[in-house]
């Protein structure tokens, strides 16, 4: 959703917001007499969605923490939109994840909150982004929950079903020459699954990513959702002809951080296996 994360000092030319969105509600002038008053409440919430993915991305910038020395080490770095994990390398073609849809806490009737589960291909690394994942918003008190994908810059988020908290998602992401199959499969409730097969010949294919975002609107990021917490598992990458884990490849630990520096959304390490992680939600 973010076309690109947005860190502090390093510049990077990529980590797009994965969920760019536009609020146009004019998808609330389709509801009729007879729809009830909750499809039109979520109709409302769905147009509100496009006009958040509306944002002019920008290159991010990225605060390094430590490193450690080797090929393969892990970088602790910040962002004001992304935590999680980013591998970094070339020719990647691979990326995966399972999870459990958090539930939101609470919604405000008063803001408007997101937060975004997602794996992709590029982003952190170059200017485009290949991803898919799920959403929850929290509009005027009510929480919804979605899924979809996007390929920036070739569109914006298209947001395919509703989907439900504690339900079983695996998000994945395949490149195959310039082609970018992108699936989240809903394992509660099959009816909610999506995949879709896209073209698009401007992808760097750089690094990979499974990370938790608050999406970005024009105005700015916009409040993180409490999601409590997010546990990433069974997360696979392949880079050219390797097929591996998140820890297998050179990683980057990336925290979520205000502009003033206080703690958003923080990640935990990776399990002994390399594959598996949680992010855990502390302020909007």
């Amino acid at each position: 959703m973010d076309r690109r994360p947005r860190f502090r000092r390093i510049a990077i030319t990529s980590l797009v917001p994965a969920v760019a969105l536009f609020i146009g509600l004019g998808m609330a002038s389709t509801a009729t007499a007879s729809t009830s008053p909750a499809a039109q409440a979520a109709a409302v919430a769905r147009a509100a969605i496009k006009n958040i993915t509306a944002e002019n991305p920008h290159s991010p910038t990225l605060k390094v923490h430590s490193r450690n020395t080797g090929i393969k080490g892990l970088s602790q770095v910040s962002s004001t939109n992304w935590s999680g994990y980013a591998d970094t390398g070339s020719s990647f073609s691979h990326v995966a994840a399972s999870w459990t849809e958090p539930t939101a806490a609470s919604c405000s009737r008063r803001t408007t909150s997101l937060a975004a589960f997602w794996v992709g291909i590029d982003g952190y690394s170059s200017s485009s982004v290949e991803q898919d994942g799920t959403l929850i918003e929290c509009y005027e008190g009510t929480a919804y929950y979605y899924d979809w994908w996007e390929i920036y810059p070739e569109n914006d988020v298209q947001v395919e079903n509703n989907v439900s908290p504690g339900d079983s998602i695996t998000s994945v992401v395949t490149r195959s020459g310039s082609s970018y199959t992108m699936a989240v499969t809903d394992s509660t409730h099959s009816g909610d699954s999506f995949s879709t097969t896209q073209t698009y010949s401007g992808a760097a294919d750089s690094s990979a990513e499974w990370i938790a975002e608050a999406p970005t609107g024009s105005s700015g990021v916009e409040p993180l959702t409490d999601f409590g917490t997010w546990n990433d598992t069974g997360s696979a990458v392949t880079e050219g002809s390797t097929a591996g884990t998140i820890s297998s490849f050179t990683d980057d630990e990336i925290t979520m951080d205000s502009s003033s520096g206080a703690v958003e959304a923080q990640p935990g390490a990776l399990n002994s296996s390399g594959n598996a992680f949680s992010v855990a939600w502390k302020s909007s």
